[in-house]
């Protein structure tokens, strides 16, 4: 795993260790490398069901994580809500607007303390037609008003075109709902 994977393994885990997160929704967990750093699974943890819209993806989780849940996108709404959701990497791969919409609402939707994003969140064209970067702060703002943005964590890697592996133009979002008190840490300094 590289400095990237270990930056957000640090910021996630330090958010659910100082915030004593009891279960954790992972909408588009992929292929559970991102998960095999969490410490989601010590004794105690917190509960952790991965979300995805791949078969594949979901079945190698589930052999290669048996104490966790895996379910489908489509199937979300049969699942109880976790006090963190959580979307790593995923925002900016939703390039139809629907389907980003709906992304944006399961997740709100699902969770009773905390959202968590790591995504970029600015308006600029992209050369791959994978990704597409947008405010989504602006949508959560409009869509969700019942939640505030609590913290923005900068990248501690900031992209450069000369490293696009080693570096990441995306940024971690942290979002409470209104009128709740929260302590919230997340990650060690940079």
């Amino acid at each position: 795993m590289g400095r990237l994977a270990r930056f957000k393994a640090d910021v996630i885990n330090s958010f659910v260790a100082g915030n004593d997160i009891r279960s954790v929704m992972d909408f588009g967990c992929g292929d559970g490398s991102q998960l095999s750093l969490l410490t989601l699974s010590v004794h105690g943890g917190p509960t952790y069901v991965g979300v995805d819209v791949s078969p594949a993806a979901l079945a190698r989780c589930a052999q290669r994580f048996p104490a966790h849940r895996f379910v489908a996108m489509e199937d979300v709404d049969t699942l109880p809500p976790a006090e963190l959701a959580m979307s790593i990497d995923v925002i900016y791969h939703l390039v139809e607007d629907d389907v980003f919409a709906r992304t944006i609402d399961a997740m709100f939707s699902h969770a009773t303390r905390f959202v968590l994003i790591y995504a970029s969140n600015l308006d600029l064209t992209w050369p791959s037609r994978h990704v597409r970067h947008r405010r989504f702060t602006d949508h959560v703002a409009a869509s969700r008003p019942d939640w505030r943005l609590l913290a923005h964590v900068p990248n501690r890697y900031p992209f450069d075109r000369a490293r696009p592996d080693d570096t990441s133009f995306a940024d971690f979002f942290v979002y409470g709902k209104q009128g709740t008190a929260f302590t919230v840490r997340v990650g060690p300094e940079n």
